[in-house]
């Protein structure tokens, strides 16, 4: 299992933008070969950044069967615009 965690910045005053256009491209995700689960935080110190946590099978489900499909497209279009650039994104396994 991986597990990418993105961290956002939502453009002033688009939070709430970014919330709604979020809530449509879920659908996008979910549908992804490979995809899991995952969990969409805003953070309380400051409301105009948000972190995902999206669990994938393996890597290469999210960086070439997600990231290259048509899912993909759907689902970055309707977020691109309510966030600022210099998001960040990792991917983690468990060690143990």
């Amino acid at each position: 299992m991986t597990l990418e965690i993105v961290q956002w910045t939502a453009k002033e005053g688009q939070e709430v933008d970014f919330e709604e256009a979020f809530s449509k491209a879920q659908g996008y995700l979910s549908q992804a070969e490979g995809y899991i689960s995952h969990r969409f935080l805003k953070c309380i110190e400051n409301s105009r950044k948000y972190v995902l946590l999206v669990e994938w099978s393996h890597i290469e489900a999210h960086t070439e069967q997600f990231q290259g499909s048509e899912l993909y497209q759907e689902y970055r279009s309707l977020i691109k615009p309510y966030y600022e650039e210099g998001a960040t994104l990792n991917h983690y396994e468990q060690i143990e």
